[in-house]
């Protein structure tokens, strides 16, 4: 007999009740991606055949990125928006995040809070105001206004506050010795030695605003700008009755998420490790 002790006995029970639990959450997953290279004839057929009989995969992801409605386009102008408000909701984060917290200026403590609080203002608060402003500037309905929108964010700024933080002062007054400026430092020093975190924030901004559904909806009008988020909701709204199509619509829209997560995986493993070790 297998001499296990009871701590072995609860890790292997706790390790298969998650084992199932994983199961199960995946479930809806395969069964989309099975809808998906099925007649739709065969989508609720039971018991659930999850490899399908007869494949139709072709066929309906053919017929939902060059079909009546420029899947492709919508899946580019997600691309497009994602990318570039990633790049620029990190550059600025970084840049706030540095600057409080490694440059001394007056009531800079203050300032940190003040831009902190607003944290606490709900979005849809200020979306008649951001409104207004951008009909101003000419930034409705378009990329440019919807990128600029999303590219500082507070929780942003005060996540990666406190990574810097955690870089030690030796490092920065060393360099200021030698002649370097704040700029030198930030890129040079600092940057490197908090690029999980920075790589985690950038993932989680890729997310966020892939999935983001209100301000596409508020800030866009035109067919051809929608995103991808816009676009399902039309796909849906069209193709309601046709299963298949839907589902391989967003296994389409998913994609991009799974790879994105399963690329960066590693660094958000590596950004949560960091953030636990003080030194």
């Amino acid at each position: 007999m297998l001499n296990l002790k009871l701590p072995d006995i609860r890790k292997t029970v706790v390790t298969l009740i998650m084992l199932g639990c994983g199961i199960l959450f995946l479930l809806p997953f395969f069964w989309m991606i099975s809808a998906s290279l099925k007649f739709e004839n065969d989508v609720f057929t039971y018991p659930i055949r999850w490899i399908p009989d007869e494949w139709n995969a072709v066929n309906n992801y053919r017929k939902v990125w060059f079909g009546d409605h420029p899947f492709w386009l919508y899946y580019l102008n997600t691309i497009k928006v994602a990318v570039l408000t990633t790049l620029l909701s990190v550059t600025v984060s970084a840049l706030a995040a540095y600057g409080f917290s490694k440059v001394n200026f007056p009531a800079g403590r203050w300032l940190f809070l003040i831009v902190l609080a607003t944290f606490m203002v709900p979005q849809q608060a200020v979306l008649v105001p951001q409104f207004i402003l951008y009909r101003s500037l000419g930034l409705f309905d378009t990329h440019a206004g919807l990128i600029l929108l999303n590219s500082f964010s507070v929780l942003g700024t005060f996540m990666l506050r406190q990574f810097f933080l955690g870089v030690s002062n030796d490092y920065i007054e060393s360099a200021k010795i030698d002649g370097a400026g704040h700029f030198r430092i930030f890129t040079r020093i600092a940057l490197p030695l908090v690029r999980p975190a920075i790589a985690t924030y950038a993932i989680l901004r890729f997310i966020w605003t892939w999935n983001d559904y209100q301000n596409p909806l508020i800030f866009l009008r035109t067919d051809h700008r929608f995103t991808l988020q816009l676009a399902m909701q039309k796909f849906t709204t069209i193709n309601g009755e046709y299963y298949s199509l839907i589902m391989a619509a967003a296994v389409s829209a998913i994609l991009p998420l799974l790879i994105v997560f399963v690329i960066g995986q590693k660094h958000v493993i590596e950004g949560i490790s960091f953030g636990g070790v003080k030194g």
